[in-house]
């Protein structure tokens, strides 16, 4: 019979869920015929979305009853990704990537050679030229570092400076440098130490480049959470290092002009965590607070975080930002459309190992008050502001903790 698809009929499929679950393997092979057809002529794009959303909602409805069903699914729909690849089906690629990404980040085994045999791929030029493959191509590229880092790094090491030339490609941008800090975090935290030492400082400096050269509120958000990140991962210490080998005092510098006066602006709850937690790390596991020209910012930055905490977020935007150019592309576009079904779920980095960021901060004062007596009680009482001490007694009653 001929798979007659509408958009009510997505729905219903929606509906359907697990009564579909028998009647999967029946319905990929319709709609995989389907899709090899239409890619040839796409000219329905209402027709081509639906399509599409189809395949995610089989993969997600029949992966939730049985993961491994995942391998099926990709027998079934790589030889006809692999043809829409390799014709450049334009229409087609945001929404291959898509359902690429569902299909990867479903695995529980380690990442197959098919998908590593794309990987270099997906780093080519041109692909990159084009806006609508941007936000599922760096979802693509995270799922991959996620499931398959510590194969990249050993299969593919060489492959490491062409993702790092699309982070710097997409930080230049002023429409997109979000998503270079997508991608650049996944590499941050998926990515073995020891692979990354070599390109880390070079990572900063680009940074450091585009903030000097055009700063803005959304590049500062996005600057502020991948710093914090970097803290989490690496250490505060190494943090503080790698800051001042680009030039001296320059870990002041940033935590007095950028982290201090702006990680209000910081918006999204795992991002103010991951901030949160960073801050933390710095104000109590790098001796240089403690004890050098940087000590004077131990404060301050104490009260950034609480005022992080509990104080509204700062949503103001400079007058001369409200209208950011965005980059002329030439040629044909393809306008992202994004999947509902194949939506990508929130990631938390740093997971249950901090559930409550206002208790970690308690506990890590605490321990910090309790290696050098009656210094830390001193910073506070004499710098922190009344309301931000309240705060912080209440934070380390909460943890039944005190400084000492």
């Amino acid at each position: 019979c001929t798979f007659h698809l509408k958009g009510w009929e997505a729905s219903n499929f929606s509906l359907l869920q697990e009564a579909v679950v028998p009647y999967v393997p029946t319905l990929i092979t319709q709609l995989t015929q389907k899709l090899l057809l239409v890619s040839k002529n796409p000219s329905k794009p209402h027709f081509n979305h639906y399509l599409f959303e189809s395949l995610c909602l089989s993969v997600r409805i029949t992966c939730k009853a049985n993961p491994t069903t995942v391998r099926s699914f990709e027998e079934a729909l790589f030889p006809v990704f692999t043809e829409i690849l390799q014709n450049d089906v334009q229409e087609f690629l945001p929404y291959v990537f898509q359902v690429m990404s569902l299909l990867l980040e479903i695995h529980t085994a380690d990442i197959s050679p098919s998908y590593m045999a794309l990987f270099p791929h997906l780093l080519q030029p041109l692909l990159w030229e084009r806006v609508g493959n941007i936000p599922p191509l760096v979802r693509l590229l995270q799922a991959f570092l996620e499931k398959g880092a510590n194969t990249i790094a050993t299969a593919a090491p060489d492959k490491i400076p062409g993702l790092l030339g699309v982070f710097q490609k997409l930080i230049a941008s002023k429409a997109n440098d979000h998503q270079g800090f997508y991608l650049l975090n996944s590499v941050i935290e998926h990515m073995p130490p020891e692979i990354m030492h070599q390109y880390k400082k070079q990572i900063f400096i680009v940074l450091f480049q585009r903030l000097q050269n055009s700063k803005t509120t959304k590049f500062v958000k996005s600057f502020l959470v991948f710093v914090n990140l970097y803290g989490v991962k690496y250490g505060a210490i190494a943090l503080q290092e790698i800051f001042d080998s680009i030039q001296p005092k320059m870990f002041g510098m940033v935590l007095e002009k950028i982290v201090v006066p702006e990680v209000q602006k910081v918006s999204g709850q795992i991002e103010k965590k991951i901030c949160a937690v960073g801050i933390t790390k710095i104000l109590t596991e790098c001796p240089c607070m403690m004890d050098t020209d940087y000590t004077k910012l131990w404060t301050p930055l104490l009260q950034a975080l609480i005022g992080l905490f509990e104080l509204p977020e700062d949503d103001s935007i400079p007058d001369d930002e409200h209208f950011i150019d965005i980059e002329d592309a030439p040629g044909y576009q393809t306008a992202f459309s994004q999947l509902a079904f194949a939506g990508k779920r929130e990631h938390d980095p740093i997971g249950a190992s901090v559930s409550n960021p206002r208790v970690h901060l308690a506990q890590c004062l605490h321990k910090l008050s309790t290696a050098c007596p009656g210094r830390v009680p001193s910073m506070i009482s004499t710098s922190l502001n009344a309301e931000a001490l309240q705060y912080l007694q209440s934070y380390l009653q909460a943890a039944s903790v005190q400084l000492v």
